[in-house]
């Protein structure tokens, strides 16, 4: 599988073999985590790690992963570089390439990351943008298919905003086989460039895309209920707005009792307690932490492939 020297913007960037040999090499990476420390397949690379956004798993997960891979990370915050002070992201792309072996970006605008693909030289992985979050979706199949058994046939619903994971998710799930139903309040759906594009993908795998303002109707017999905050970094001015217009979009265990009984509940964190109740969030349906710490192994799994294999 050659995927090295390539970039990663989105899920749309690689196909469903792409996506299952990255589920593997996850896989065999989190069972085999001893000889990864030993082997350090990443001896003697760079990554060089832009960060607009703060960050506590994406941060934490990259680093490690580069550290366990036998790679040096490179943390480049806002205050760090002169990217945004002065400096163009067209310049930063040029002198990165002739430093680093690969760049990991976490931006406020996709064109960021667009751009930096276009002007660089090295691997360009997405960390999260305003429009999608790769990495993130990586984590949540792997977990889906470890508590699951299996990706292909199950049903995913999500609750809440139409935002950068939805987006992500209908990707995903669409080349993966997985139904997918979307809930969210009239007004914050996802864009319909994404639904439309899902939906392509779809077509080839019999999955089901649905985008509905009926969160009953999206959870009921779901194996897998998903949130995320309703106030994404940057919205904070929209708070009150959003959290009005979202206020039927809890998830609740009156809500998730429409589900599957087996059915699993994710979160990508960090959770303000606003979008699903403590007594959800806490209970045996709640894989987040397993969840949370798959965004290592995903992330070694992308970096290996991206940057050596």
């Amino acid at each position: 599988m050659k995927l090295k020297g390539r970039s990663l913007l989105s899920l749309k960037d690689i196909s469903a073999e792409e996506i299952r040999y990255l589920l593997e090499q996850s896989k065999r990476l989190k069972a085999d985590f001893k000889a990864y420390k030993r082997d350090k397949p990443l001896s003697g690379l760079t990554l060089g790690m832009i960060f607009q956004k703060r960050s506590t798993r994406t941060r934490v997960s990259s680093e490690v992963a580069m550290y366990f891979l036998g790679g040096h990370a490179l943390f480049l915050g806002a205050s760090d570089i002169q990217l945004g002070a002065g400096e163009t992201i067209k310049d930063t792309a040029r002198v990165l390439s002739r430093m680093v072996d690969g760049v990991l970006a976490r931006v406020f605008a996709h064109e960021d990351v667009e751009e930096l693909v276009k002007y660089s030289t090295i691997p360009i992985i997405n960390a999260l943008s305003d429009k999608y979050h790769p990495l993130q979706i990586l984590a949540d199949l792997l977990t889906i298919e470890e508590h699951k058994n299996r990706l292909a046939g199950l049903k995913l619903a999500w609750i809440g905003d139409g935002n950068n994971v939805c987006n992500s998710l209908l990707i995903g799930c669409a080349k993966m086989g997985m139904h997918m139903s979307v809930a969210t309040p009239k007004g914050y759906e996802p864009p319909s460039d994404v639904v439309g594009l899902s939906k392509q993908f779809a077509e080839d795998t019999d999955a089901k895309i649905i985008i509905t303002n009926d969160a009953i109707a999206a959870v009921t017999d779901a194996d897998i209920v998903v949130t995320d905050t309703f106030i994404s970094m940057g919205e904070e001015e929209e708070e009150q707005k959003k959290l009005a217009a979202f206020k039927g979009y809890v998830v609740t265990e009156e809500l998730c009792s429409n589900a599957k009984t087996d059915y699993i509940f994710l979160h990508c964190l960090p959770y303000k307690k606003v979008e699903v109740t403590e007594k959800v969030f806490e209970s045996e349906h709640s894989v987040v932490f397993d969840e949370a710490e798959n965004r290592l192994h995903t992330v070694m799994a992308v970096l290996k492939a991206f940057m050596t294999d």
